[in-house]
């Protein structure tokens, strides 16, 4: 016979033991899961931020480091001989044979030699400015060809561009001029900007052009603060050019 057992008002019922077949199902968990890549969110931030701030510094330090303030100390005779030095390599690569003094008679017309100097620019910390630098110079040198013929000019710039490109210059520009009568042209750098040569000709008017820059340099006669006025052009009256053709020093 069963007994029941009496339930006291705001007690609650019995424990009873359910079979394994009445047991509820769990109701599953609706917590959200733990993000387990935030933190690696946070370090992959904190490393982009890291790399651009070494980005950063690297390039303060190349700009600073390239500063045109930074250039040494060259008379304008050293710089002059390694401007022309160029020139007359190239002057043999090119095949001509005809001796050029110094001095130009007619100038874009007939032959030439001759030094000049031009500014040196800062671009500031940036390069975003465009100053020139007291007491700096960049040396050129100029020459020149009348009545050069087809026959001379176009084999000697192939030759040239090919050994150039050999000796490490980069070419910046080279075109063949066609029958329409354009011309024909080679231009190189070496040293970034640093030393540059250029060479045209036109068929028209049967005249070649070359010219050799030297890097930038201070003017070792400069004194900062001396009170003196200077320009290039002092650079370039300290100096001229030897004369130029086949097969000299």
């Amino acid at each position: 016979m069963a007994v029941r057992v009496p339930i006291r008002p705001g007690c609650p019922p019995p424990y009873r033991r359910r079979m394994p077949g009445q047991i509820p199902p769990t109701a599953p968990s609706t917590a959200p899961p733990a993000a387990s890549g935030t933190g690696s969110r946070g370090l992959g931030c904190l490393g982009c931020a890291g790399l651009v701030f070494v980005a950063v510094v690297a390039l303060f330090v190349q700009l600073t480091w390239d500063s045109p303030r930074d250039l040494p100390r060259v008379a304008p005779g050293e710089m002059a001989r390694r401007a022309v030095r160029h020139s007359q390599e190239a002057y043999d690569v090119l095949g001509f044979t005809r001796t050029v003094p110094p001095g130009a008679r007619r100038t874009g017309v007939g032959a030439e030699n001759t030094l000049r100097a031009g500014d040196c620019h800062d671009g500031g910390l940036l390069g975003l400015e465009d100053k020139t630098v007291d007491g700096a110079y960049r040396m050129v040198h100029d020459w020149a060809l009348d009545d050069v013929p087809e026959s001379r000019a176009v084999p000697g710039l192939r030759r040239l561009h090919r050994r150039l490109q050999e000796d490490g210059w980069t070419v910046s520009s080279y075109r063949e001029g066609g029958k329409d009568g354009q011309d024909w042209s080679l231009y190189v750098r070496r040293d970034g900007e640093d030393e540059r040569m250029s060479f045209t000709w036109s068929p028209d008017r049967r005249y070649f052009t070359g010219g050799a820059t030297a890097p930038c340099a201070y003017d070792t006669g400069w004194t900062e603060g001396d009170g003196t006025s200077w320009s290039p052009s002092d650079a370039a009256d300290q100096v001229s050019p030897p004369v130029l053709g086949p097969g000299r020093p």
